[in-house]
């Protein structure tokens, strides 16, 4: 751990005014920047072919970014390859059929999940609570690499006293299990954890279409990942809760923006329906034509940053995702820094436009 993240994890995630917050940040993602140059080849000539100078910027917004789709074309490790990896992390999206690859050291994956425990304890508290897994058992068996979804349920374990899974190996939804979790629960607090997709096809719907009548009023869900293969059957976020609090009770839901290439730095929703950048990553919404920032209200592509990534070149990255930037220490929920709105993921033709850029 660098000394820097470990001074932000000592101090509440959202609370530095974004200006306090850009003279801590922007010096170590620029010594984050440098140390990949120097580890990683594939990523210091990416920087040459930019004619990027570290001499010459002076704020975050000036750091140069790779298009997230590059782990899924080349192998970018900033570890000796005598060195060895704590884990894999790979994840399939929905455009194209690639698979982002993402290597961990124990260094890097121990910060993460340090990082996602800070951040997620500022909006569901620090307790640990019994945790209901919205999935099925065989996602944790994995074998050389560790999915995403696997990847998700094992950060948020931490806030676990212990876990049920709520879905059989057949995806369909093991009563008995719910029903036994729920009387040990006797009402609560406790905890439910899903993928977006999976949360409203195998629990929401199921329930749904169930006689049973079952109160999660003491639950507090967490789920994230958005629609993946399911974007013909998304609804808003309105609704997606709606119908979770008129079929289990559910009133107390959180979603949150992350992804494979940037695990632990995540980017919680708060009360007022905004995503939040912590004290250890930052966002910005550039326009497809030149990667300029857009204005506040005016949709472009999302840029991601994190202090987290050190055995990858995964610290800045232009993602396959289209957001809003809203605004600067104004959040009625009362958290400090930018906050933004996901909007979904971008066109092909958009993707390609970026992936253009870093084309030969």
């Amino acid at each position: 751990m660098t000394k820097d993240v470990a001074h932000l994890l000592e101090i509440p995630p959202f609370s530095l005014p974004q200006s306090a917050k850009e003279a801590l940040f922007f010096p170590a993602a620029l010594e984050l920047t440098r140390y990949h140059s120097a580890h990683c080849e594939p990523y210091a000539n990416i920087l040459r072919a930019l004619e990027f100078d570290p001499e010459t910027i002076h704020s975050t917004q000036e750091l140069p970014f790779l298009p997230s789709g590059l782990f899924k074309s080349m192998r970018l490790s900033s570890v000796p390859s005598e060195q060895e990896y704590a884990r894999s992390l790979t994840s399939s999206g929905t455009t194209g059929s690639q698979t982002v690859h993402v290597e961990l050291d124990r260094e890097t994956s121990a910060d993460q999940q340090r990082a996602l425990a800070h951040i997620a304890a500022d909006f569901i508290g620090g307790a640990r609570l019994p945790m209901l897994i919205l999935d099925q058992p065989s996602i944790l068996a994995y074998g050389s690499g560790l999915s995403a979804r696997a990847a998700g349920i094992l950060g948020f374990s931490i806030f676990a006293r212990r876990r049920v899974f709520a879905l059989r190996e057949d995806l369909t939804l093991d009563l008995p299990a719910i029903r036994a979790f729920l009387e040990q629960a006797n009402g609560g607090p406790f905890l439910l954890f899903g993928f977006t997709f999976m949360v409203w096809k195998y629990f929401c719907q199921a329930l749904r279409d169930s006689a049973e009548h079952l109160d999660f009023s003491g639950g507090i869900l967490i789920h994230g990942g958005g629609w993946k293969k399911l974007l013909d059957q998304a609804v808003p976020p309105e609704e997606f809760q709606r119908a979770l609090n008129e079929c289990c009770g559910l009133h107390r839901i959180y979603n949150y923006y992350g992804m494979a290439e940037q695990a632990g730095s995540v980017f919680f929703q708060c009360e007022a329906g905004r995503f939040h950048a912590s004290e250890l990553s930052e966002v910005f919404v550039r326009r497809a034509e030149d990667f300029s920032l857009c204005e506040p209200r005016e949709a472009g592509i999302l840029q991601v940053l994190s202090l987290l990534p050190r055995s990858y070149p995964g610290h800045s990255l232009l993602t396959e995702d289209e957001g809003v930037f809203l605004g600067v220490d104004d959040c009625p929920c009362g958290r400090l820094g930018k906050n933004f709105l996901v909007s979904g993921r971008l066109q092909q033709a958009q993707l390609r436009g970026c992936s253009d850029v870093y084309a030969g």
